[in-house]
Formats: structure tokens, C-alpha cells, sequence
């Protein structure tokens, strides 16, 4: 189940009926709500039956409302205890927030991010996916914008132990290599929403050609993360007022680190060889300490 329920509600609101969706806007819209009240209060609250607040917790994976009111109170105690880490009544960020605010805020969310990412974390899968990269014969990661961003953070990462990987921000050149590859390669693709077309592409075309797919998302139940034999998922919300990437991209660059740890340890010890290579090629361009 999904680390934080109210971004599993939010997911879900496109797919649900009318009667759904008023609850799950209700439950996004002060989520301490379903705490508080048992199942015939809230189906009052939101003008509809027990059967559709059933239906909708349901829907959700969950096997009935209790267990759903369960994960929400889980989510929110969580969630105030992080606001009460940094003094905060609030992590939303408003246009009148002084530079402290939004330095506690922005902090708050982002490892809020972090640590639901790394509770979600389904080992076996991210296991899987690291020895697929020690034995590939070569690597292709796909992404675009933000999500380009960390594909170039691991392709430095596994450049460095001497994998032999590939990332292009050109989604006509990622198509191509895509389609060349085959069962002895692993490609990944990076979309924080899961529904970037470009990303989804690439994925599809390496997929087919007989290479392992592998989605890194926040969108279990995304196009991208459906499309890859394999995905991780990531754990971040992200607050309508900010205009760029941020917990995503934090998120993405916890799990890309996670795995690149893993692919160190089944790599074992010939690594460090080639991070000493690299780390005295790189020696000369580096200014010494004053």
C-alpha cells in the first residue's frame, strides 16, 4: 500500500465516479475528517451512501473504510509531526511567506519526500533492478525537464564504476537508441507524474525490442509505471503555489541513490578502481585548498 494515502487519493480522483470524487475531495480537503468521524458521518457530511464511502475505500485498495481511516490517521500523525519538527502550522507555502518560512517549509517537504520514499520502498523490486544493472551490457536512462535532471545524476553515478551508460535529453534520439537495444540491456525512465509521452516512448520501444523496462514514478498505476517490466516508486507531494520540481526531484535523487548503493554492493570490490580512476583524472581541474 501506497506509503502516504493522500497522495493515493489525489491519484484517484480522475477515475472515480461523482459521487467518489466529492469524497475524496472532502478527505483531501481536511483529511483529519476521517479520523474524527466513523462511516455513516462522513457519507452524511459528503450528501452521499455508506456503500459509495465503501466503494470509494475500496477502490483504493483498501479492504473497507476502517482500514482506509487507519491509513489517513497514519498519514496526518506523520504529517504533524514533521510541522511540529520545524515549528510549523502549515507546510503550504503562500506568496507572503518571509525566507525563513519558506526555508522550514520547503525543508519540511522535502524530507517528508525522502522518508516516504524510502518506507515505500519495495526492496525486492529495487534489488532486482540492481543486479540487471551490474550485468547489462549498457544502460539507457530516459527523461525530460526535471526528471532529465536525475537521469544525468545516476548516469554520472554508474559512468564512474565503469558501466557503460547513456542519457539523452533528445526524446527523438532516446526513440532511436531505444529500439536498438535487446535482452542484454536495462533502460530506465524517469517521470514524476508517470504520464510524460516522450518518457513513456522510449520505455515502450526498448521494452519491445527485448530490453528490461524499468519506471521510476510516483504513479503506481501510471502509463509509464504499466508500460516497464519493473517500477520504483517515489513519494512526494508537491505545493500548488511552487512553479518547478522540487520535493519530485528530491525524491527521485533519494531512490536513484539508494540504488546506486546497491549496485556498489553487488558490484563488490572491483569499484574501487574505477572510482579512484576517475577520482585522480578529475584531481588536476580541482583548485587546492587555500
Amino acid at each position: 500500500m501506497d506509503a502516504d494515502v493522500l497522495a493515493l487519493v489525489r491519484r484517484a480522483v480522475p477515475r472515480l465516479s461523482a459521487a467518489e470524487a466529492k469524497v475524496a475531495e472532502t478527505i483531501l480537503g481536511d483529511p483529519t475528517l476521517v479520523v474524527d468521524l466513523a462511516i455513516n458521518d462522513l457519507a452524511r457530511l459528503c450528501s452521499t451512501s455508506l456503500s459509495t464511502v465503501a466503494r470509494f475505500a475500496q477502490s483504493l485498495g483498501f479492504s473497507g473504510y476502517r482500514e482506509l481511516r487507519v491509513a489517513v490517521a497514519r498519514t496526518v500523525t506523520l504529517a504533524q509531526a514533521q510541522q511540529a519538527r520545524f515549528g510549523l502550522d502549515t507546510t503550504a507555502i503562500s506568496p507572503d511567506d518571509e525566507p525563513a518560512a519558506i526555508a522550514a517549509k520547503l525543508a519540511a517537504q522535502e524530507i517528508d519526500a525522502i522518508e516516504k520514499t524510502a518506507r515505500g520502498l519495495d526492496a525486492a523490486a529495487l534489488d532486482r533492478v540492481a543486479l540487471a544493472l551490474v550485468e547489462a551490457r549498457h544502460i539507457d536512462l530516459f527523461g525530460q525537464a526535471a526528471s532529465s535532471l536525475t537521469a544525468q545524476d545516476l548516469q554520472q553515478k554508474l559512468a564512474r564504476i565503469g558501466c557503460s551508460v547513456a542519457h539523452s535529453a533528445d526524446p527523438h534520439l532516446a526513440v532511436t537508441t531505444a529500439s536498438l537495444r535487446s535482452s542484454e540491456d536495462v533502460v530506465i525512465g524517469f517521470s514524476h507524474g508517470g504520464e510524460t509521452a516522450e518518457v513513456v516512448q522510449a520505455i515502450e520501444v526498448a521494452r519491445d525490442a527485448g530490453a528490461l523496462s524499468v519506471a521510476i514514478t510516483s504513479a503506481g498505476d501510471s502509463t509509464l509505471a504499466l508500460a516497464a517490466d519493473i517500477a520504483l516508486l517515489t513519494h512526494a507531494h508537491e505545493s500548488p503555489f511552487r512553479m518547478a520540481a522540487m520535493s519530485s526531484r528530491i525524491a527521485q535523487l533519494a531512490l536513484v541513490d539508494i540504488l546506486f548503493v546497491r549496485v556498489v554492493q553487488h558490484r563488490g570490490e572491483p569499484v574501487s578502481i574505477p572510482l579512484q580512476l576517475t577520482h585522480q583524472a578529475a584531481a588536476p581541474r580541482r583548485r587546492p585548498p587555500s
